[in-house]
């Protein structure tokens, strides 16, 4: 089976912490059952050149917002902008086939904002969110999300 594909950003570290969760599961799963799927990650930054992606993948996209609610008194994405581009870059948008949020649930109406406005961007379904780096259970719950999707998008 095809391994499972997803760029993400990290600022914090919070993503790549998770991302590193989540491939370790990943392992551990298709050591029981070689059907699941392995991961690749590809982390974005400033730096990143864009290339032209062939396969689909899953953007992994943690909220930085400055500004406003969220809900009537607008915001302003911030530090994130990289990896939209990135996703905008060519016909990268085609591929994405879903997206996960992260972030603080502290922020309320914010939470996973910005995953949810690169979902309705690049007309990709928003699938699942964890907060700040995610647990375990986060973990085995996204990858069987992620499993799903994947084997639908392969079919």
């Amino acid at each position: 089976m095809a391994p499972i594909n997803i760029i993400y950003t990290s600022i914090e570290g919070n993503t790549r912490a998770f991302i590193k969760r989540l491939s370790a599961y990943a392992e551990q799963q298709h050591a029981l059952n070689e059907d699941n799927p392995l991961i690749t990650s590809k982390e974005i930054s400033d730096q990143t050149i864009p290339e032209d992606e062939k396969e689909p993948f899953f953007a992994f996209v943690p909220t930085y917002l400055t500004g406003g609610n969220g809900i009537d008194s607008g915001f302003t994405e911030i530090m994130t902008n990289a990896l939209g581009e990135y996703i905008e870059s060519g016909d990268n948008a085609k591929y994405c086939v879903g997206v996960v949020g992260s972030g603080n649930r502290n922020f309320n109406e914010q939470y996973c904002l910005t995953a949810r406005k690169y979902a309705k961007q690049f007309n990709a379904p928003f699938l699942a969110d964890y907060e700040l780096r995610g647990t375990s259970r986060d973990a085995e719950h996204i990858y069987a999300i992620l499993r799903d999707r994947w084997n639908e998008v392969h079919a």
